[in-house]
């Protein structure tokens, strides 16, 4: 696992706005369609509308929480390198793995670059997709989830934080899209 003392960058104003504890909420409803998004994927350089894979491909949307490009969240970091290791596995069923954070485009290219993230490291420093889908949010960083959708777009499985159970393995994700 990455060790880092640098807490550079980490006191910054997504930290204060993600500060307090807003609890995951399980509003968004299986076999609807989820909210639509457009963010900058930072690891192939273009911008990912979610509505583009409608109708061509199931998409996993995977919420990570990284605070800083030197501080990650400890129960993510291992799910972040697990997803990227496995990536193919998604790929060579024609599954798309969109994975979301929180830092912005500076912080993401290094978290690209340092980790050799192959998959779509898509940037939301605004938070704002996070809040659409109510992934809740703790301590400065809004909270993970996993949301599996079909080929239509629609929500077939989701996964949100809890301490007992911070993110669905790998496993359980490819088993929703079979």
């Amino acid at each position: 696992m990455l060790t880092s003392t640098n807490f550079s960058g980490l006191l910054n104003e997504r930290f204060f706005q993600n500060l307090l504890p807003i609890p995951a909420e399980d509003a968004l409803i299986l076999g609807k369609m989820t909210p639509s998004f457009a963010l900058p994927d930072i690891t192939n350089g273009r911008l990912v509308k979610l509505s583009d894979y409608q109708g061509k491909q199931p998409v996993l949307l995977a919420f990570t929480r990284i605070f800083t490009e030197n501080q990650y969240c400890p129960f993510c970091y291992p799910h972040i390198i697990d997803l990227n290791e496995k990536y193919e596995l998604f790929t060579s069923r024609g599954i798309e793995v969109l994975m979301i954070s929180s830092t912005d485009e500076r912080q993401s290219q290094i978290v690209v670059k340092e980790l050799g993230i192959k998959l779509p490291l898509l940037s939301d420093p605004s938070c704002q997709i996070f809040r659409n889908y109510k992934v809740g949010q703790a301590l400065g960083a809004p909270l993970p989830a996993q949301f599996v959708l079909d080929k239509q777009g629609k929500l077939q499985y989701r996964h949100l934080f809890s301490f007992f159970s911070h993110n669905a393995s790998i496993e359980t994700l490819l088993a929703q899209f079979e």
